[in-house]
């Protein structure tokens, strides 16, 4: 069984991931996985506590606390879910790019493991959103915000992949969704619906319990999805792009949102 993975390290948006995760592996009836990298034994540093301090010192006993916290914040919010903790030695993008490979979800914090603010520089949300195997959720904002689930959709004929996500996302939490058709600035296309009538009688007959609505957007892409999910308790978007350099110089919209939204942000691949 897919697990849901869970990147922490000793900030509280780490701790506020956790706690997204754990509801969420929950809904979703899978185990949770939490990961801390611990990098330090990579780089030659001392791992024990220098000499007189007390035996809960050093960088080891550091990691495993900060495992222990989140393993007890996970146990809080579900505590059914089955919680495991690892502690691989590594970097922590690389550690957790190579989880996502059979992970059914990856979830992080907007900030934290390492992360360098900024968009020139890069993130560890927006390296994971352009690089991981699996769907990433970065988690900014409060962890159950009220409100729909938003999908932004630039071409009707998107994903399958973004769609099932955003529906089955809906149908766990009981939160209508609402499809947001994301066409190109200054473009005419407020006639237009997302998906045609067809195609929604589909995903309605597939997610009878989920109540959707369409809106078409204007204006530019990234500003106008993120004030249509101003009031969301998911943002779900779609990236065609496998790296984080590649997105940045496209303008990528996932990338936009993942940086500036108010609410935590699920990230698809697009796979031509």
């Amino acid at each position: 069984m897919s697990a849901v993975v869970v990147g922490v390290d000793d900030s509280e948006d780490s701790l506020r991931a956790v706690e997204w995760a754990a509801g969420e592996a929950g809904r979703r009836r899978q185990p949770l996985q939490i990961l801390h990298a611990f990098i330090w034994p990579l780089l030659g540093v001392p791992l024990g506590r220098a000499p007189g301090a007390p035996p809960e010192g050093g960088l080891r006993h550091a990691a495993e606390r900060i495992l222990a916290t989140a393993l007890a914040r996970a146990h809080a919010v579900a505590p059914d879910v089955e919680v495991t903790t690892s502690l691989p030695e590594g970097e922590p993008v690389t550690a957790l790019l190579h989880r996502s490979r059979q992970a059914g979800l990856l979830v992080v914090g907007s900030r934290g493991l390492g992360e360098v603010g900024g968009l020139l520089l890069g993130s560890v949300g927006a390296r994971l959103g352009a690089e991981a195997a699996c769907p990433v959720v970065v988690v900014r904002g409060p962890v159950t915000p009220p409100g729909p689930v938003v999908v932004g959709i630039a071409d009707r004929g998107e994903s399958e992949a973004v769609l099932t996500f955003a529906f089955a996302h809906a149908a766990r939490t009981t939160n209508a969704l609402i499809l947001a058709h994301v066409g190109d600035e200054g473009s005419a296309s407020g006639s237009r619906s997302p998906l045609p009538e067809r195609d929604l009688a589909r995903w309605q007959e597939r997610f009878p319990t989920v109540t959707i609505d369409q809106e078409t957007l204007t204006g530019q892409p990234d500003k106008a999805l993120m004030h249509a999910a101003s009031q969301a308790s998911l943002l779900v978007v779609g990236s065609h792009h496998r790296h984080e350099l590649s997105a940045l110089m496209h303008g990528s919209v996932s990338q936009a949102v993942l940086h500036h939204a108010t609410c935590p942000v699920a990230i698809i691949q697009i796979h031509p």
